[in-house]
């Protein structure tokens, strides 16, 4: 059977480790061990209310710790880079979860005007009217305990806004300021002078993609690997890992050093999924859905760096292909995730199985009902370094340069003394002027006709 991301959403090994902090007490222990009961979790002086369920883990202590967002918990302290990259890189989907770190240079560079900013001598921030970094995160500064939160939402907003409303200060805690941190050093602030080009460029070769975008060294000793292009997840509501090191100035600096950087949405998932946020089976509402994640990933592209022309790759799990209701909302929604990122002068790429995604979008390449997407990213583990797809989609579809096959995944590789979980991947791209800008790829020797009224690929290529 075809190996599908989806199915690869499992835990690696041993079972997070549970550190509580001993500023909790033995009050809080003794909480934590009842899983009906709220227990309190202070950091710096700053308290929360938490399900007594959730672990609590210090990442000082346990800094080989993976901060994801798919699963109940309280980081406190950063993320550690050594701890991201033992992150499965298929882990998808995102409930409600809490990282709380020293509000410090390095987490100053995660805010923006989307930060929520606590009054003077408060715990909590005002939700009314507050902007959204993404649809499923809420990020507050409180300089009152210097002190930075990041709260993801899954299908339950309001348990998590309830945490934050929570929030007090007690007499430990001590106020630093919140200005966002614009310093940049060395090696980024030499690639911040630089222009990108359109992501991922032009390039064949083995590429890779992790959960959480590595750190500048990590990408530095992986130089000596053959990889030179890594899938980022910049933006989506199911995206699951944090992602400390995802800046502008982390943008320019790997594609300064020579790195193809292959962009992700992971957003809605397909009706007939098991995911918390999915596709509508309405069609009207699918299409809705897919303008407005294509948005979404503009803006996230924009903020990082990365221009129009880029290819922006919506991840598609695996999902019944059998389901034709299922697959028409998956194809409704893709097709105008496409047409609106046309509008907003990106290119669109699809990942998904080969199995599933690639088949809908390969039995609909000719027919001009939907709008195809400028490159395919298919899943097929078969470990072969190639952009072969048959007998899921034919090879003259997706034929200039436009395909990457994710050929194996969810194993640890080390390069340069850094050992990154990864999926293996190969790439045959080309973003250049026009490439692969007709969505329907055809010549006109296949053009069915089109008429008044018609509308999809065949008349958006004419």
């Amino acid at each position: 059977m075809t190996p599908l991301r989806s199915s690869r959403a499992r835990l690696r090994g041993a079972t997070t480790v549970l550190a509580v902090l001993a500023a909790l007490g033995t009050s809080a222990l003794a909480a934590a061990a009842s899983p009906a009961a709220a227990k309190d979790v202070s950091f710096r002086g700053y308290h929360v209310r938490v399900p007594g369920s959730w672990p609590v883990v210090d990442l000082a202590a346990n800094p080989d710790t993976c901060v994801r967002f798919d699963r109940h918990a309280v980081y406190v302290g950063h993320p550690s880079d050594a701890g991201q990259a033992t992150c499965p890189p298929g882990i998808v989907g995102r409930t409600e979860a809490l990282v709380i770190e020293p509000l410090d240079a390095k987490s100053r560079q995660k805010m923006d005007s989307s930060t929520r900013r606590a009054p003077k001598g408060s715990a909590t921030a005002a939700a009314d009217g507050a902007k959204r970094e993404s649809p499923g995160r809420i990020r507050e500064a409180v300089p009152a305990a210097g002190v930075l939160v990041t709260a993801s939402v899954g299908a339950h907003e309001a348990t998590v806004q309830g945490i934050l409303d929570s929030a007090r200060l007690d007499e430990g805690a001590k106020a630093t300021t919140a200005t966002p941190g614009t310093a940049e050093s060395g090696q980024e602030a030499t690639a911040a002078a630089a222009t990108v080009a359109a992501q991922p460029g032009t390039y064949t070769g083995l590429g890779f993609d992790p959960c959480a975008a590595p750190s500048s060294s990590q990408m530095s000793a992986w130089s000596a690997s053959p990889f030179r292009a890594v899938g980022v997840y910049i933006s989506g509501i199911s995206a699951a890992c944090d992602q400390p090191n995802l800046t502008a100035s982390w943008v320019q600096t790997q594609t300064s050093a020579g790195w193809h950087i292959i962009p992700i949405h992971v957003g809605l998932q397909a009706p007939c999924n098991n995911f918390s946020h999915k596709v509508s089976y309405t069609l009207s509402t699918a299409a809705g859905q897919g303008r407005s994640e294509a948005q979404e990933s503009m803006g996230a592209a924009a903020a990082l760096g990365l221009p129009a022309g880029s290819v922006l790759y919506n991840d598609m799990e695996a999902y019944d292909q059998t389901n034709t209701a299922c697959s028409d909302a998956v194809m409704t929604f893709l097709s105008a995730w496409t047409e609106e990122l046309h509008a907003g002068g990106y290119l669109s790429g699809v990942y998904s199985s080969a199995a599933s995604g690639m088949v809908d979008l390969a039995g609909e390449y000719t027919a001009g009902t939907y709008t195809s997407p400028d490159h395919i990213w298919f899943a097929r583990w078969n470990g072969a370094a190639d952009t072969d797809a048959t007998p899921y989609v034919p090879d003259a579809y997706w034929a200039d340069h436009q395909r990457i096959h994710q050929l194996s995944g969810d194993t640890d590789e080390t390069w340069g003394g850094v050992t990154i979980n990864i999926d293996r991947d190969y790439l045959d791209v080309d973003t250049g002027p026009f490439a692969g800008s007709c969505s329907a790829n055809l010549d006109f020797s296949q053009y069915t006709s089109v008429s008044a009224g018609s509308s999809g690929g065949l008349v958006s290529a004419a």
